[in-house]
């Protein structure tokens, strides 16, 4: 286990020690690099759905690991299931958003036909939602709130202008962002109602100051971050107790998702393309 996360506002010396996940192939890889595996999410049905970055579709696949559908959409980020059990996709990926801006399209898992649902955004890659149904997309320039009707809210959005934006998951009045702009690897935390106050929650390294690269990231019950990064580290991140480590090292890791059911099992996207299976420890 290579515990080597550091925590931005903790003492030197507090990163604890956790124990090993242990990780196995959900779905082999395909072709380097065409299926690398951008983000994977769930729908109500239990089907996964895994955004093929450079294939420019959303893959969907049965709990036996088997391709059922493919749905077109240009350079996909972020899959994340809707209050209203639509799936709402993250495009335009790419730094070619610049000239082409990127948006969020949505769909019905059972009738996979994609419709925009916001656009003009540059380089968006994360999102999340919040309990009233609130959209936050995490994009190159900073967080974008899109109301339930598909609207922009720009006034909020002008005050979360955080440069290199990636992951982002919400947790009750919080938003919690991956940034990597500068330093790498920067983990922080802001109130939904004051999106401008941040706090830094952790920096990750590779090794004590070595940056490494912070990806897409989930939350769970207890509040405890579980973050994909770009060495192939997966690292626990407590908020509550200034305390991080990596509980798998392993190949680079672009997202991660709970497998619904299953306290102790995620699933991560990679480079590779493959999705892996990893069992968290008790």
């Amino acid at each position: 286990m290579d515990a080597s996360a550091a925590m931005a506002e903790a003492e030197p010396g507090t990163v604890a020690a956790c124990a090993s996940a242990r990780a196995t192939t959900a779905v082999p890889a395909g072709l380097p690099v065409l299926d690398w595996s951008e983000n994977v999410g769930y729908d109500a049905q239990g089907n996964l759905w895994v955004s093929r970055l450079y294939r420019n579709e959303v893959q969907r696949y049965d709990s036996a690991g088997r391709l059922t559908a493919t749905v077109p959409v240009e350079f996909p980020g972020a899959v994340r299931l809707g209050p209203d059990e639509l799936l709402y996709v993250v495009f335009g990926d790419s730094p070619t958003s610049a000239v082409r801006p990127g948006g969020v399209v949505r769909f019905d898992p059972n009738d996979p036909r994609p419709t925009v649902f916001a656009s003009g955004f540059t380089m968006p890659n994360g999102a999340a939602f919040d309990a009233q149904g609130n959209l936050y997309v995490a994009a190159s320039l900073g967080v974008i709130r899109i109301r339930p009707d598909g609207v922009v809210d720009a006034d909020w959005t002008a005050r979360a202008n955080y440069t290199g934006a990636n992951g982002i998951v919400v947790r009750d009045n919080s938003i919690y962002l991956s940034m990597n702009g500068n330093p790498l690897g920067r983990i922080v935390r802001f109130p939904i109602d004051d999106p401008g106050r941040v706090a830094v929650v952790a920096d990750l390294t590779v090794s004590p100051g070595v940056p490494d690269f912070a990806d897409d990231f989930i939350i769970d019950d207890a509040g405890v971050l579980c973050v994909t990064t770009l060495t192939g580290q997966l690292v626990r991140v407590d908020p509550g107790t200034n305390s991080a480590c990596a509980v798998l090292t392993d190949q680079p890791m672009t997202s991660v998702v709970a497998v619904p059911g299953r306290s102790d099992e995620l699933l991560a996207g990679t480079e590779s393309g493959a999705i892996l299976r990893i069992r968290l420890p008790h």
